[in-house]
This record gives structure tokens, C-alpha cells and sequence, in this order.
């Protein structure tokens, strides 16, 4: 299946960049599917990061976590070991206690999506280990991101 362009105009867009490593491929030197979710996560860290949340300290400022509750994955095109990827990654939706983006690998060395990935994450108490709202800093900065905010 090839990759269809979802970003809606107007979305703040966070961008970083990894490049594939041996620890990074299957035997036939092609990126394996799981390798691709570290990826993922770098793009989370630094995207918090530029919002202004690093993660070294936010979880423990503002005493929550945000744990995983629905992660979707979508493989179009092979990337090869030392290619470098570009990681965009945008926020789609935000609710009280919840947050959904997107990101999408482009492998630089074809130009072409090679994969995209969904996540929703929910904000849950450190202590209690219960949902909770986001802390209104963080939920205001990822409003600011929304399409509807920069259009």
C-alpha cells in the first residue's frame, strides 16, 4: 500500500532525523518493523522537548506518566541499514486526558514514505496509577499544534 499525504494544513510539524544502524536490521539488511518504533520514540522526545517538556524532567515536574493505549503501525517501502530517515510527526487530537499524533518516516535516500505510525497516549497519575487530566501547560502547548490552532 503506498503512503496517502494526511497532514492537515495549518499542523504544527516536528521533525527530526536517525539514521539506520546494524542493530536496526534483519538478516536480508532491511530496517526491521519493530526497529522502527525507537524511532518512533526519539521523534516523541524530541518533539516534547521543542514544545518546551523534556522528557528528563516533565513526568517528574508535573507527576504523571503517559502510557500507550493504542499504537497503530503502517509499513510501505523498505529502509536499508545507514540510510538516514526523516521523522515528522504531528499532533492530531487532544482530549482532556489524552493525546493522538501521527508520525511519518521518509526515507531520504528515495524520498518516499516508507512508513507512518499512530500513537495515543493517556495521562495517568504517577501515585494513584489513574487517568487524570494532562497538566494544563502541557495540554495548552499541544492545542497551540492542532490544524485549527495554526490555520
Amino acid at each position: 500500500m503506498r503512503y496517502k499525504e494526511t497532514l492537515p494544513a495549518g499542523a504544527r510539524v516536528f521533525e527530526t532525523r536517525v539514521r539506520s544502524q546494524w542493530s536496526d536490521v534483519d538478516v536480508a539488511g532491511i530496517v526491521y518493523f519493530a526497529a522502527y518504533w525507537r524511532f518512533v520514540e526519539r521523534a516523541e522526545m524530541e518533539f516534547f522537548r521543542e514544545l518546551g517538556f523534556p522528557y528528563d524532567r516533565v513526568f517528574q515536574d508535573y507527576g504523571f506518566w503517559l502510557p500507550r493505549v493504542r499504537c497503530e503501525a503502517e509499513y510501505h517501502a523498505p529502509a536499508l541499514m545507514d540510510d538516514w530517515l526523516r521523522l515528522r510527526t504531528h499532533v492530531e487530537r487532544v482530549g482532556a486526558s489524552s493525546v493522538r499524533w501521527k508520525t511519518v518516516v521518509f526515507n531520504e535516500r528515495t524520498g518516499e514514505a516508507g512508513a507512518e505510525f499512530t500513537l495515543t497516549v493517556a495521562c495517568m497519575d504517577r501515585e494513584a496509577k489513574g487517568s487524570r487530566p494532562l497538566p494544563e501547560p502541557i495540554r495548552t502547548a499541544l492545542l497551540a499544534c492542532l490544524a485549527e490552532a495554526g490555520a
